[in-house]
């Protein structure tokens, strides 16, 4: 978290608040380690003065690239939080990245738990080039989607969280999308038909839809949780079938939904709709 429509979300409001365009005066890194690459004192250097060409989204990443070729990278993480502040306003507990811009306001990065990161690349595909299609891509088809999973013999749930094989997607979206395909978390994708495998390609696209259109996910109110840059809370967790639903009726046949771990994720299911074999 935050996951694809999050991210989207985020670089949507960026675009929208005129950071395309805009010049850098200066950054400013108060933790160090909030900067993957280069160090802290190089990354704020070499962002003097430079100039945004354009912000779009790959996987999970931000991407904001420069007019000099140059690309700067921001992961979010658990609690990374990308915000706009008057540059002349004090920074607050928290904020550890703060870019301020020629229009006199600061692009500033809040990060509770400080898992978030920033880059600053001469080529954005020494970062990016490891990750798999993205999953909304019109190019990316359901006879792609089947090619790439049919060579598999991993868990569902793992397999989907695997960036390299699909960007973007995270614990909430696949635990949804593998309710939509009524598909086990813990099946083997070797079981899977191709029928299987077309199901739960549409059923990625939907859920990554519909948080898209909802502009994400905010699972609570506390700062930590995910917000817009605009400070506005997503509306997807109204939507949510089974994640952090267990206890709760199924919407399709009222048997409770239950959480597991797999592979160390928290996982949300319906046993009814979802068998651990195929029936």
């Amino acid at each position: 978290m935050p996951e694809l429509p999050e991210v989207e979300t985020v670089v949507r409001d960026l675009r929208a608040h005129g950071l395309e365009g805009r010049t850098v005066v200066r950054a400013r890194v108060h933790w160090a380690r909030s900067v993957g690459t280069p160090s802290a004192t190089a990354f704020c250097k070499g962002l003097r003065g430079a100039r945004v060409a354009g912000v779009r989204r790959r996987g999970k990443f931000i991407v904001m690239d420069l007019v000099d070729s140059r690309s700067v990278l921001v992961h979010l993480r658990m609690t990374g939080r990308l915000f706009f502040a008057p540059a002349a306003s004090a920074r607050e507990v928290h904020q550890h990245v703060i870019v301020d811009l020629d229009d006199g306001r600061s692009l500033r990065f809040r990060d509770t738990r400080k898992f978030g990161r920033w880059y600053l690349l001469p080529d954005a595909q020494s970062k990016l080039g490891g990750l798999g299609p993205e999953p909304l891509d019109k190019r990316f088809t359901a006879a792609h989607f089947v090619r790439r999973l049919r060579p598999r013999r991993g868990m569902l749930k793992p397999l989907l969280l695997n960036q390299a094989v699909i960007a973007g997607l995270g614990n909430i979206y696949v635990d949804e999308a593998l309710f939509e395909a009524r598909l086990h978390p813990e099946r083997r994708c070797a079981t899977l038909t191709d029928k299987d495998l077309r199901r739960l390609y549409r059923a990625v696209r939907k859920v990554l839809r519909r948080g898209v259109r909802a502009m994400g996910t905010s699972l609570g109110r506390a700062q930590t949780n995910f917000y817009s840059v605009a400070g506005r809370r997503g509306r997807n967790q109204d939507r949510l079938k089974v994640f952090r639903r267990h206890g709760e009726p199924c919407p399709v046949c009222g048997t409770a939904i239950e959480r597991i771990l797999v592979c160390q994720r928290s996982t949300h299911f319906c046993p009814q709709c979802q068998p651990t074999q195929r029936p």
